[in-house]
């Protein structure tokens, strides 16, 4: 089998270079297996080679779509195609350029203006490249230097510290309390500390604690990796290769205007084969039944409805971004309106991506912490309601034994230690004039193996080591605790009622640790003979204040929420409880082990999947799809990127998303807030509904104009139609354009969002508004014909322009009965859209202008009316607002 091209090199020759599960071998087993001595690093000559074969260390680039391909799906539509074959025919077979000229002129407009909306090329690949360091400090020929980080190759020993940003997959080969942030890659919140320690077996991404990947931050410390994998085969080129893969989902709304437009060309086409056969039956002749079949094509379009779509959008996106909400892709503006289910991430979305103290333990007795973030505003509360003690020791060993700086609500360091630090803050305590009177002599940097931390200070004659820790650590290693009275010893019965606190507070879903002091005589750094436990800390990123009642309006719209992140379940669940999202819990594990159905099954009762990978969040999306949901997917990570695309709508955050998830996203949340979807899915809901409101009225007109070229050509035998094909793109276009986008800006009905979600596969023309839209355009045909007759015994042009006039006037009427379905025309929304009765102004403005201008009544082939004519033309027309009023007030009497 010929080998594939991968980044320069073949698919055979770059396995050459990779290692199967680098993070359960050792570290000396590793290096040998990729031919280096981690002491030398590669020879330059030999990390040459290895370039070549590899190719270089950056993420591939989609292709973008040619922008003559965009142009060309603009009018490649069904709609669009039988204009095209309906100015072919009058301008090739019967001559008539003025008809295919101003045919052309409408398609064009129409294309244009989609292509200038939907020209946008997927950059979601380049934002990941962006994310690369552009350089790394290597062991190379037995030195450190620095190179090019597209220069990196597997066998590399890169050296990394704290602000460093990792440039490719690596094997952790020593550390010094390394840690690193790697929540845009798992989700995970808080960093993860590294060891050089392999992990046996398959272990989830977040657990490969002897590995660093490309785009994590080190957080603290420092460390030597050995590449394992460069470019795209890194764990986010993976991520970059499902982006690629992803195919972008058509929404509600495109699908049913496709399937509109298919029914609309059968019924042009029927309609031209009924008035074929009938006029040839009659005796009619070649021109006449061409002439017909051109004007019928142009009646059975809504020429103007794609650029009302468009435009309606649009004017959406305007008023979102307004709120917050901005929309890159315009029919994602309807799509959250249709939304059944939001896959929400946790970290960023949800909570804060702020680590803050919620709970102390000290003395025996519970306090609660208020406040967010890392601003000092907030306070500690006894949970019994009792006085508040002195907590100087315990905040003091927090803030001692720390190397975190917070300054103006601004985090510099460890999450964890900012919370700490800003705890003490809360308390009144000056973190800085601390240190600066109690200045470090020693320390024990916090260690993976050993879980804990102390710093040494001055404290009289003696040394007072400060020590955090993970509590279950420190409890194993303090001989006193304090109590209200004083330290005791810690026996059996004391470290059970400290063990039960550590699960009281585990239980909320908070990471605990432990602080703890002793004095020490020793001139080297080791803990005290005598340490006291002074108290436990509980930790977590808050969720954020808003989101609870956010989630709870969805719920109340008939919207599931449900919670994909890469944390803990513990964690997740705990999250998920404290915002409203109900339903078991799942974890990625989980996840493999279930085939397509029995996950088409857990889907509808789990409400929190924790620990996935990008590949099973594409996979729960994918599967709620099947299901026939309409997905809304939010996030702000790397990670999310792939599932923001392959959702029906993804919902990326502006503040803390990665450049990826927004390239990714067809929306962001400028202000992060989980609120803020609410607000679109009501924006959604709305311009939907207006949407289908002029969906209805031009839809009624097309109707109206077919029965009436049809019938006509039934009725009348004058050579020629009842409405010529330019009057018709006029009252398409032009009568109905203005109008049909005033329409787009109803103001939001009261109970909008008090139903249900519209159901993925309701039509937007449903059997019952097909009946009123009938109803409605045997009416206006009655009427046009009558008029057409009335004016026939003073010429036919006389007849013509009479039956355009009530044409287009009846219009002017309908447009008042589609405002609402079953309430009167005359209620509280007549006068409530005032750009509506602008748009019907200017339209009977224009229609006077077509009707009495000499360069009008020659392109339309018009000509004046009296006064009485227009009169009869109102009254005819005006006799479909009477009738809808009927069927109104009938349909309000029934139940």
């Amino acid at each position: 089998m010929k080998a594939v091209p991968v980044n320069g090199a073949t698919r055979a020759d770059s396995q050459q270079l990779e290692v199967s599960g680098p993070w359960c071998s050792e570290a000396g087993e590793l290096a040998s297996r990729l031919d280096v001595d981690p002491g030398r690093g590669l020879d330059s000559s030999d990390a040459s080679d290895r370039l070549e074969v590899a190719g270089p260390n950056r993420l591939a680039e989609a292709a973008s779509r040619p922008w003559w391909r965009v142009l060309v799906a603009q009018v490649a539509s069904p709609l669009n195609l039988v204009l095209v074959v309906a100015a072919a025919l009058a301008g090739v077979v019967e001559r008539s350029f003025r008809e295919a000229l101003v045919i052309g002129l409408v398609l064009g407009l129409n294309g244009v203006l989609g292509f200038v909306q939907e020209r946008r090329a997927d950059r979601a690949v380049a934002a990941l490249k962006s994310l690369l360091s552009p350089s790394a400090r290597v062991r190379r020929d037995g030195r450190v230097t620095e190179v090019p980080a597209a220069e990196l190759v597997p066998g590399d020993v890169v050296l990394v510290e704290a602000g460093d940003r990792v440039p490719a997959d690596g094997r952790v080969l020593s550390t010094v309390n390394l840690e690193a942030d790697e929540s845009g890659l798992t989700g995970e919140s808080a960093p993860v500390s590294k060891s050089a320690t392999p992990r046996q077996g398959e272990v989830a991404l977040p657990d490969r604690t002897s590995m660093a990947h490309m785009t994590s931050i080190v957080t603290r410390g420092r460390g030597e990796l050995l590449v394992t994998s460069t470019g795209m085969r890194t764990e986010i080129g993976k991520v970059a290769g499902l982006l690629e893969r992803t195919d972008s989902t058509r929404t509600p709304l495109q699908r049913q205007l496709d399937k509109l437009g298919v029914r609309l060309a059968y019924l042009a086409g029927v309609a031209v084969l009924v008035v074929a056969v009938l006029q040839f039956a009659a005796g009619g002749g070649i021109g006449e039944v061409i002439t017909l079949a051109v004007a019928l094509g142009v009646a059975a379009i809504p020429e103007g409805l794609p650029a009302v779509v468009t435009v309606t959008l649009a004017l959406g996106m305007r008023r979102m971004a307004r709120q917050r909400a901005i929309v890159k892709r315009l029919p994602a503006v309807e799509t959250l309106g249709a939304t059944t289910v939001i896959c929400t991430d946790k970290t960023g979305t949800l909570t804060l991506n702020q680590m803050t103290a919620r709970s102390l333990w000290y003395a025996g007795r519970r306090y609660l912490v208020s406040g967010e973030g890392y601003g000092f505003e907030g306070s500690i509360t006894a949970e019994d309601g009792g006085e508040v003690p002195d907590l100087g020791e315990l905040l003091t060993t927090a803030a001692l034994c720390n190397d975190a700086v917070v300054q103006d609500a601004a985090l510099v360091g460890d999450p964890t230690e900012g919370a700490l630090v800003t705890l003490a803050g809360k308390a009144g305590l000056d973190v800085a004039a601390l240190r600066g009177s109690d200045p470090r002599v020693s320390e024990i940097p916090f260690d993976s193996a050993l879980k804990y931390m102390a710093t040494f200070h001055r404290h009289g004659p003696a040394i007072r080591a400060h020590v955090k820790g993970a509590a279950d650590v420190l409890l194993r290693l303090a001989t006193h605790v304090r109590r209200d009275h004083g330290d005791v010893p810690l026996d059996d019965d004391k470290r059970r009622r400290v063990l039960a606190e550590l699960d009281h507070l585990a239980g909320r879903g908070q990471r605990v640790l432990a602080v703890a002091h002793g004095d020490t005589d020793a001139g080297t750094p080791t803990l005290p003979r005598r340490l006291v436990l002074i108290g436990l800390i509980g930790l977590l990123d808050p969720p954020r204040p808003e989101a609870r009642t956010a989630v709870a309006e969805c719920h109340a719209a008939g919207i599931d929420v449900k919670m994909i992140t890469g944390d803990h379940l513990a964690t997740a669940t705990s999250v998920a409880r404290a915002v409203g999202i109900e339903g078991d819990g799942m974890s990625g594990l989980d996840i493999d082990r279930l085939d397509d159905r029995a996950l088409e099954q857990a889907v509808t009762t789990t409400g929190v999947f924790a620990r996935v990978a990008p590949e099973h969040k594409i996979r729960i999306v994918d599967t709620l799809k099947r299901r026939g949901d309409v997905v809304a997917m939010t996030g702000d990570g790397v990670n999310d990127a792939p599932a923001l695309k392959a959702a029906h709508i993804g919902v990326a955050m502006g503040i803390t998303g990665s450049d990826v998830s927004k390239e990714a996203a067809a929306m962001i949340l400028t202000d992060d807030n989980f609120a803020t979807i609410v607000r679109a899915v009501r924006a959604g809901r709305t311009i939907y509904d207006n949407i289908v409101k002029f969906v209805r009225f031009q839809v009624g007109t097309n109707v109206a104009a077919i029965l009436t070229m049809v019938l006509g050509s039934l009725l009348f035998s004058t050579g020629t139609s009842v409405l010529t094909p330019l009057m018709l793109l006029w009252v398409n276009v032009i009568a109905d354009g203005p109008p049909a986008l005033a329409l787009g800006l109803e103001p939001p009905r009261r109970s909008v969002m008090e139903e249900p979600p519209r159901r993925p596969g309701a039509q937007i023309l449903s059997a019952g508004r097909l009946t009123r839209i009938l109803l409605s355009g045997l009416v206006m045909v009655a009427g046009t014909l009558y008029a057409f007759a009335h004016g026939l015994d003073r010429g036919i042009e006389v007849a013509h322009t009479l039956a355009f006039v009530t044409f287009v006037v009846f219009q002017l009427f309908n447009i008042l009965n589609v405002r609402d379905e079953r309430a009167s025309a005359f209620g509280r929304l007549l006068f409530r859209n005032r750009r509506l009765w602008a748009a019907l102004g200017a339209v009977l403005a224009l229609q006077i202008c077509a009707v009495y201008l000499p360069a009008a009544q020659s392109l339309f082939d018009t000509t004046a009316l009296t006064a009485l004519d227009w009169l009869v033309a109102t009254a005819i027309a005006s006799s479909v607002l009477w009738a809808e009023e009927l069927r109104k007030a009938v349909s309000r009497r029934r139940p």
